[in-house]
């Protein structure tokens, strides 16, 4: 049994699981997009980038015109720093041990690859958000330079699987999975 990418503790949303065989082609399934919805607290800035972390700074969030335009520079390719608390190793170590223990590390850069980010709604400094990104993109990497934190993730695509078909009592064949990938 294995998986093809993990999700954040707090996130909610798909998870593709793989078992037998299908263990075999997990590289298949890895490196596809993801499509999340998050809200993002535009008033304060946490320690994780999600609600489990401590608040570090708290500031008036942007007007719906400013939001706007913070949104612009972060679609297509970017560069985003790694969150701290994240599975990235730094010395050989994973970067959420270090900082559980307070270690404070330079995180590297990411070039990331955001094909969607649509505003949905914003309401008392949160705004909702609805994104399409490469693999190995950070939401709260995002959220993190629009000057927030996550308040909620939900990871409701993985390439042409959808949080919609889900079903804990369904298994898909791997060779059907593998079908909607050509």
């Amino acid at each position: 049994m294995g998986h093809a990418g993990t999700l954040d503790p707090f996130a909610t949303g798909l998870l593709l699981l793989l078992s037998g065989r299908a263990t075999k082609v997990a590289s298949q399934f890895v490196g596809l997009g993801k499509r999340y919805v998050t809200e993002v607290d535009l008033a304060a800035r946490t320690t994780t980038g999600d609600p489990e972390g401590d608040v570090v700074e708290e500031h008036e969030p942007p007007s719906p015109d400013e939001l706007e335009a913070l949104l612009v520079p972060l679609r297509g390719f970017v560069e985003l720093r790694v969150p701290a608390a994240s599975a990235v190793k730094i010395g050989g170590e994973r970067a959420y041990k270090l900082h559980r223990r307070g270690v404070e590390v330079e995180m590297p850069l990411r070039r990331s690859h955001v094909a969607e980010l649509t505003l949905l709604g914003y309401e008392d400094g949160v705004a909702t958000l609805d994104l399409t990104v490469g693999s190995g993109t950070y939401v709260r990497s995002i959220a993190e330079a629009l000057g927030g934190h996550c308040v909620t993730l939900r990871r409701t695509e993985i390439g042409p699987f959808s949080v919609d078909e889900a079903d804990e009592e369904l298994l898909l064949p791997v060779d059907e999975a593998l079908a909607r990938l050509a």
